[in-house]
């Protein structure tokens, strides 16, 4: 099979507008019990078959009356009325029955001999009376067509006689995993293969926006027995969704059987992640080859398939809820696509800051982390730190503003912290942090930079890049700083002149990492040159992302936290212990997030699981150093 190439860069809103417009979507519909309509859309207006009430209830516990019979009654001049004759005892709901047409509530009633009572005020006509038809006059609309049925609705319908609704019949999505590589059981994994994650994701998507989903087994990379399973599957479902193969790889048969099978409108579009994206036909269904990258898969699912599970039933396309958002750090962008950078968001002052996370198109953590999908529109080449963006937010943005934004140095505890309140964690470096805090982006700084003269932690630092500025440290924790090696390793590395050994090759943190710093500091002070340690410019932004380089043998040692070592189950060597504390401006101690942050960071639970992750101290944890 030959390589296929893209055919287009087609603008996102162009390629959509030609899709759509080549698809002949016909909706159907279907009849179900009004009890089982919640979330379903009406296809055409209902319309109450009864009224409701259907006869004149009473309103209140009390005495049925005719009203003008009660004409007169105060408290100087009371009324007797006979049981029988002038009234009769009425419940909330009873039926009034003719002639009487008003009810006094029994509380205003005074009990005299039996079968008679004295009233103190008149009544007027339908007083404490429902009266046909006061909440649904039959024939009178219920609910509108193309309208999502809430639980309220139901009520309305039942109280209006409508027994079964006619409703938009959810479209069938056949979602079809391909490749050799994708395995189904989580215990089937192993070096080379990949878990069918996108496929679910998928399958939750598609019941969520009201579909039904029709999951297929993954389908190796076989020409044949995939243009086989396509054309089943197109004649079992009503729109068809194949996942990777979509690229142009030489085991990418997507648009080719697309082509053979039915029509490819579009195979390439301007979005990044995703732009390797078909739309095509068969048998006039719609079939879309969608790429295997998580994110991307993700991006395109929410771009191209949402709306048009929503044109299926009867729904317009939502807009985007969209806020301005200003961006941490530069994001570079081809001038030929529209981007979509995931990202965190947060309010600092009264600016609403976005921290660009993980730019790759398989780092999946990343959409679960985002709070939010910045738009990088097409034809600019990327924007600036501090620049204004558009974001599409993904959480409400009061729980975004209840948030608090850290931005700094790595360390296991976040996740903890980031658990127990609401936190927003950028991963940038200590250095990154100092920065992120001056330029007023973040309410806290993760910190943890050596002084290498006075082997001080911090305090140098923060006068240095603040000096005149009334910041403080709150305290942190002392946590255990080493190198990391697999078991079978052990011995290769014992000090920092065993990583120039031509066996041992080095994992890195990125450049402004406190723990890049610590490095340099000892490879300095014991005359090591950084040019001759194999791997020392290949540079990682987390400790848990060295420790799995390690793990997984692509490299052989790394410098990083215990915990980080623990997590991985590997071997490690003690260097030192350090301090890790958070950098803040003074005035945002006053901050109601920043209180309960502190109150987090000195409470027993917070304690007991950062020692239960093994190499930290917490003595003296939140106390707050002025600087």
């Amino acid at each position: 099979m030959k390589r296929d190439i893209y055919i287009d860069n087609m603008d996102v809103d162009l390629a959509k507008e030609k899709y759509y417009n080549r698809l002949n979507i016909k909706p159907k519909f279907e009849y179900i019990d009004v009890e089982e309509s919640m979330d379903r859309i009406s296809f055409d207006m209902v319309e109450a078959k009864t009224s409701s009430p259907n006869y004149n209830a009473a309103a209140m516990d009390g005495i049925a009356v005719i009203s003008e019979r009660t004409i007169g009654a105060s408290q100087v001049k009371p009324i007797s009325l006979k049981e029988g004759e002038d009234f009769y005892y009425i419940n909330t709901g009873n039926v009034l029955r003719e002639p009487y047409d008003s009810v006094i509530m029994i509380e205003d009633c005074i009990e005299l001999e039996e079968g008679k009572v004295q009233i103190l005020q008149a009544s007027y006509p339908w007083k404490h009376v429902r009266q046909i038809g006061e909440d649904i006059v039959a024939t009178e609309m219920i609910i509108p067509s193309n309208h999502k049925i809430r639980p309220i609705d139901i009520g309305a319908l039942l109280s209006g006689g409508i027994d079964s609704v006619k409703v938009y019949k959810k479209p069938k999505i056949g979602i079809l995993p391909t490749g050799s590589e994708i395995v189904e059981d989580v215990k089937d994994i192993k070096s080379g293969s990949i878990i069918d994650s996108n496929s679910r994701v998928f399958v939750a998507e598609v019941s969520k926006l009201g579909g039904q989903p029709h999951r297929y087994s993954p389908i190796e990379d076989d020409y044949e027995l995939l243009k086989t399973n396509i054309l089943k599957m197109v004649r079992e479902n009503d729109i068809m969704l194949i996942n990777a193969g979509s690229s142009a790889g030489t085991k990418d048969y997507t648009v080719n059987i697309i082509k053979e099978l039915g029509e490819v409108l579009v195979h390439g579009i301007a979005l990044k992640p995703g732009k390797p994206t078909i739309l095509g036909i068969i048998e006039g269904k719609p079939v879309i080859g969608i790429p295997g990258y998580p994110v991307s898969s993700y991006l395109v699912f929410d771009t191209f398939i949402k709306p048009l599970i929503a044109k299926f039933l009867g729904l317009e396309e939502e807009t985007e809820d969209t806020i301005k958002a200003n961006i941490t750090k530069r994001v570079f962008s081809s001038f030929k696509n529209k981007e979509l950078v995931r990202v965190n968001l947060g309010q600092v002052g009264d600016r609403l800051i976005a921290t660009p996370l993980s730019s790759g198109a398989g780092a999946t953590m990343s959409l679960v982390r985002a709070d939010g999908i910045g738009i990088i529109p097409q034809n600019i080449e990327g924007v600036e730190a501090g620049e204004e963006i558009d974001v599409r937010l993904l959480k409400p943005l009061e729980e975004i503003k209840k948030t608090i934004v850290s931005i700094g140095s790595h360390d296991l505890i976040m996740d903890i912290l980031g658990d127990m309140t609401k936190l927003s964690s950028g991963h940038v470096g200590s250095i990154g942090g100092i920065m992120a805090i001056r330029r007023g982006e973040c309410h806290i700084a993760p910190i943890h930079l050596l002084d290498e003269k006075t082997g001080e932690y911090n305090i140098s630092s923060i006068k240095k890049y603040f000096a005149g500025k009334d910041m403080s440290l709150i305290k942190g924790v002392k946590r255990l700083q080493g190198f990391m090696v697999r078991k079978e390793d052990k011995g290769l590395v014992k000090n920092f002149k065993d990583l120039l050994n031509k066996d041992v090759s080095f994992v890195n943190r990125q450049r402004g990492a406190g723990t890049r710093v610590l490095l340099d500091y000892h490879l300095g002070k014991e005359n090591i040159d950084s040019d001759k340690i194999k791997g020392y410019k290949r540079e990682l932004n987390t400790h848990m992302a060295v420790a799995s380089a390690v793990e997984s043998g692509e490299k052989t040692v790394g410098l990083g936290v215990y915990s980080a070592a623990k997590a991985m189950d590997l071997d490690f060597i003690e260097v030192a212990y350090e301090d890790y504390d958070f950098l803040i401006e003074r005035f945002m101690l006053k901050d109601e997030k920043v209180k309960r942050f502190i109150d987090i960071l000195t409470s027993k639970e917070f304690e007991q699981r950062v020692l239960a992750l093994g190499g930290y101290k917490t003595k003296n944890i939140g106390d707050i150093l002025p600087i």
